[in-house]
């Protein structure tokens, strides 16, 4: 596992959270530091080791400087890390606001799973775990949030967002539910609420221990996500990536809980 400090307050919340993932899974822990000249980051790297074998005794953890910047040096930590952890503001103060949020440009990158420490409440145990489910391409992300939950000894509460696709306008029909427009609203709504029980069949056999609840919403996904974000201890989304001129961008939902989710954020790659 990996986590980005700089010795700000984020960083140290993040560095937390870090441990307690890499104590739950198991696993040794990566502290990153990312600067213009590694010389500088002795005392911020030694402070964070410490702080991680008080908590954590017998966890093992390495920590080292990485030249450039936060984003390119998780991303290349991201490749070998069962997770990486980062908080939700920029690291690098000034520069990180000018150009972005750390987290959201490395949602954009990592290749791996990523952990946003973000939201008015702690990322710990004794809450659900929240999947956010686009359609059957998710089935990656849905495994993630199952094993997530297996972990935690957590409720997985599954929501799937859809809105109506556009429908040309039409008259009335005399007849209920028979017009070419009405049977394909009704075909696209038996479409949309089979979605959570085909992806989730599988994962139910793989994994019976971990209770499940489907809700299938019509209303925009973000918005949905980011209103049961209040109750959960921990959103899992697929980051839905495009490329633009700019470079891979996220998705429009990850967009917005890596920006304003209540509770921490992982995002998983896919496709």
């Amino acid at each position: 596992m990996a986590v980005g400090v700089d010795g700000s307050l984020v960083a140290v919340r993040a560095l937390d959270r870090a441990a307690d993932e890499a104590g739950r899974r198991g696993a040794a822990l990566h502290v990153v530091y990312a600067v213009p000249d590694s010389d500088e980051a002795g005392p911020i790297l030694a402070s964070a080791a410490s702080r991680v074998r008080e908590r954590h005794p017998g966890l093992p953890v390495v920590a080292s400087a990485a030249e450039g910047g936060a984003v390119g040096a998780l991303a290349r930590e991201s490749e070998g890390a069962a997770l990486t952890v980062v908080g939700a503001r920029g690291l690098g103060g000034l520069t990180g606001l000018l150009l972005g949020s750390v987290s959201r440009r490395l949602a954009a990158h990592a290749h791996g799973p990523l952990l946003v420490v973000r939201g008015d409440h702690a990322c710990g145990d004794g809450g659900d775990v929240l999947l956010g489910l686009a359609d059957d391409s998710d089935a990656d992300v849905a495994a993630y949030a199952f094993q997530e939950a297996e972990r935690r000894g957590a409720r997985l509460c599954v929501l799937h967002s859809w809105t109506h696709r556009h429908v040309t306008p039409e008259l009335p029909s005399l007849v209920p539910a028979t017009s070419p427009g009405q049977r394909q609203l009704a075909q696209q709504e038996r479409t949309e609420e089979a979605v959570p029980r085909f992806v989730m069949a599988r994962l139910r056999e793989q994994h019976p221990e971990v209770g499940v609840e489907t809700r299938t919403v019509r209303t925009d996904p973000a918005q949905a996500l980011l209103e049961a974000t209040h109750e959960a201890a921990v959103v899992v989304i697929g980051a839905h990536r495009r490329t633009s001129r700019l470079g891979p961008q996220l998705g429009p939902v990850a967009h917005t809980l890596v920006h304003r989710s209540h509770c921490p954020v992982i995002v998983v790659p896919t496709g």
